[in-house]
């Protein structure tokens, strides 16, 4: 694997620093305060064209690799945690698992919107009752000639209230069979279809996150994603996807917490000097070192198999696992070298721990991730073929039409 970036990733990744740092730094800590989600910072996403960041030219998008979206979630999580889940959520779980899964018609319809921000879009798998074990889902559907009729609940859904598509999961029959699920496509402004707002959350008081309610929702059946019963492998492939985009955010909370740790070392004294030069400062700013690079490294490793367009269901897992720990201890110890300036918001530490203790819950538990891994180690687990996968990069149809 070539470590060096390319001019165009590093070209993303100027340009999403510079964005994040001079447009939003400023905004977050009064949307955090006040738990406020801001939809400019969305349409700004869709202005610089990060919404459609590595889909195709051919579907209005920028064409560019996997890293590419990698890199600008990690300068996005930076600032905060809530801007890098729009394009955790719109670009990588509903985005590419379409360009994976969807028909030609339906790419043509939907990808160009997602991919100039005309509309968003929310992934709806999540249930009161299915989370971690996602074969429990309830929600029900049942197909009356070329209509399906889906009823239900999804519930902790990013962007569930400000979506305009949502990429939904339900079963056509109860049980536990995984065969049993499929994937489809609801628009908002479809009879039955209701969105609310969760409030008063622990971290990601920035971020929308609500629910979605299906009451009786008639799909054409146009909307389905796949064939019918593909639903859990698309939903599975489409976490592949998402997990690489918050293992790189992680990253980027990493080098937030030891930015601002190694600053605030050098300048705060106790017994006589700076609290850089005692060595158990030290070693948490050591710890929040080893946690970045090795966290870069596994996550550019997960987006340059994309790239080349094969299965990475163990390496992203693996990278979303390590990195979300490596950041929960990278805000622990930082709020910890902050002392009593770290349990307030005057820092951005504090917030960032909050933030993190939801990424350890979404897109898989560390536990879930912790049997991944295990299951691979032992031989318990191996990844089957699946009737679709990402297209490697760069995109054919885009070689074919000429340089960008």
């Amino acid at each position: 694997m070539n470590l060096e970036l390319s001019e165009d990733q590093r070209a993303i990744q100027r340009l999403v620093r510079e964005v994040a740092r001079e447009e939003l730094l400023p905004r977050i800590q009064a949307l955090d305060r006040e738990e406020r989600f801001d939809p400019w910072v969305v349409r700004r996403l869709g202005e610089l064209g990060l919404l459609g960041l590595c889909l195709p030219r051919r579907y209005q998008g920028g064409g560019l690799d996997y890293l590419s979206l990698a890199l600008a979630c990690e300068e996005l999580e930076y600032v905060d945690s809530s801007f890098r889940e729009i394009l955790s959520v719109h670009t990588a779980l509903v985005g590419l698992t379409l360009l994976q899964w969807a028909g030609p018609e339906q790419k043509e319809r939907f990808l160009p919107p997602l991919a100039t921000g005309q509309k968003i879009a929310a992934f709806g798998l999540t249930e009161p009752g299915a989370g971690s074990d996602v074969a429990a889902l309830e929600s029900r559907y049942r197909q009356e000639g070329e209509t399906f009729v889906l009823s239900g609940e999804k519930v902790w859904i990013s962007l569930a209230d400000v979506a305009d598509l949502f990429l939904v999961f339900a079963r056509r029959e109860p049980g536990r069979d995984p065969g049993a699920i499929s994937a489809f496509l609801l628009e908002r402004g479809m009879e039955g279809l209701e969105t609310y707002t969760l409030r008063d959350k622990l971290g990601l008081r920035a971020a929308n996150t609500g629910g979605i309610r299906m009451r009786e929702v008639r799909v054409p059946a146009a909307n389905l994603v796949g064939l019918e019963g593909e639903g859990f492998k698309i939903a599975m492939s489409a976490l592949d996807n998402g997990r690489l985009t918050v293992a790189a955010g992680a990253t980027g909370m990493i080098r937030a917490c030891l930015d601002a740790s190694v600053a605030y070392a050098r300048e705060r004294q106790a017994f006589g000097k700076p609290i850089a030069h005692h060595q158990l400062v030290q070693e948490m700013i050591a710890r929040m070192v080893d946690g970045y690079e090795t966290s870069r490294l596994l996550y550019a490793w997960a987006a340059s198999l994309k790239n080349q367009g094969r299965r990475c269901t163990r390496e992203t897992s693996l990278a979303k696992l390590h990195a979300c720990e490596a950041a929960f201890r990278a805000a622990a110890d930082a709020v910890e070298i902050h002392g009593a300036a770290g349990f307030s918001d005057a820092f951005p530490v504090g917030r960032h721990l909050r933030n993190v203790l939801g990424e350890r819950i979404y897109e898989g538990t560390r536990e879930i991730h912790l049997l991944i891994q295990a299951g691979y180690a032992l031989g318990l687990r191996e990844d089957r073929p699946l009737r679709c996968s990402l297209p490697p990069w760069p995109f054919p149809e885009d070689e074919e039409a000429g340089p960008r």
